[in-house]
């Protein structure tokens, strides 16, 4: 290349100083996890009947990717329960999935937060069967999708597809949330400070029990020249009850302050969650490396 040519975009960002002051390029990834993603997996934990006299299995779901992952069960397609005699029903009733949130990798949950803002609702994870039996030898699968990585507003994520494959005759009756394997060196403690978006430092400054749930205050310290934002969105939290809490949305939507240059600024985020939830974690999405870009942190409070 010219040095005529190389100068021109250098000339452009100079033009349009503040425009480029606050792009962050990522960096170059270092390699492929050197675990295998196995996809997502499941147990069922209870086997039962719905009010309405149907089969119904609840289950947990396992995120065994070896990175963060959102996934959700195939739209507007049954599972399938299949007897020991090969016969099959097709089970309409499927709640199976994230609700939209990405979870860290060995993590695993039975529910979470859907509904709306105004009346949020727990979503157990469950199939059901209409005028079905779960005899002995019986199997349940039901096809997914799901995306691994980082979130990133302009690029949607490649689906992946996935099979469950479920022995009714096996029902785990000891399943500990929200850990089932964590992954080496995920977790961070609460006092950790991250670097987000050019450079600047967010900190959980404080968590708050109130009567709704749980209130976080967040610091962000900006040692640039530039103003700028970090949108972290409305973090959800997940405890010893395996309930992901928190309704799903873009992390780029939900307000954030902006940090002057060499300034700090403070606000704070609110999850509903019981009082007698413990062992929490935050699951937490940082605007990194350019705009709209969200990086994850599973970030320890279960002092709280």
């Amino acid at each position: 290349m010219s040095i005529k040519k190389a100068l021109i975009p250098l000339l452009l960002c100079a033009l349009l100083l503040g425009a480029c002051a606050y792009i962050v390029l990522p960096e170059e990834e270092e390699g492929s996890t050197s675990t295998a993603s196995k996809g997502w997996s499941a147990v069922v934990t209870n086997i039962g009947k719905s009010d309405a006299g149907d089969l119904h299995i609840d289950l947990t779901l396992r995120n065994e990717t070896a990175d963060w992952s959102a996934m959700q069960a195939a739209e507007d397609k049954p599972a399938l329960l299949t007897a020991s005699d090969g016969k099959t029903i097709n089970c309409e009733t499927v709640f199976v999935g994230t609700g939209g949130h990405r979870l860290a990798p060995g993590f695993q949950m039975r529910g979470y937060t859907a509904g709306t803002k105004a009346e949020p609702q727990t979503q157990l994870i469950y199939v059901e069967c209409k005028g079905a039996d779960a005899a002995p030898g019986s199997k349940l699968s039901l096809d997914y999708s799901y995306v691994t990585g980082e979130y990133y507003y302009y690029v949607p994520a490649t689906d992946v597809n996935g099979k469950l494959e479920l022995n009714l005759d096996q029902v785990a009756t000891d399943v500990k949330y929200p850990i089932a394997e964590p992954a080496e060196g995920l977790i961070q403690k609460s006092d950790t400070q991250i670097t987000a978006i050019n450079e600047v430092v967010l900190t959980l400054a404080e968590v708050t029990r109130t009567d709704q749930g749980l209130q976080f205050k967040w610091q962000t310290f900006n040692p640039g020249e530039y103003p700028t934002y970090v949108h972290i969105g409305v973090p959800p939290v997940i405890g010893d009850d395996g309930i992901l809490y928190g309704l799903y949305e873009s992390p780029h939507l939900a307000s954030a302050p902006i940090t002057g240059a060499g300034k700090t600024a403070e606000w704070t985020t609110e999850v509903a969650v019981p009082k007698d939830v413990k062992g929490l974690y935050v699951l937490l999405s940082i605007e990194s490396k350019q705009q709209r870009l969200f990086v994850d942190y599973a970030v320890d409070i279960t002092d709280q």
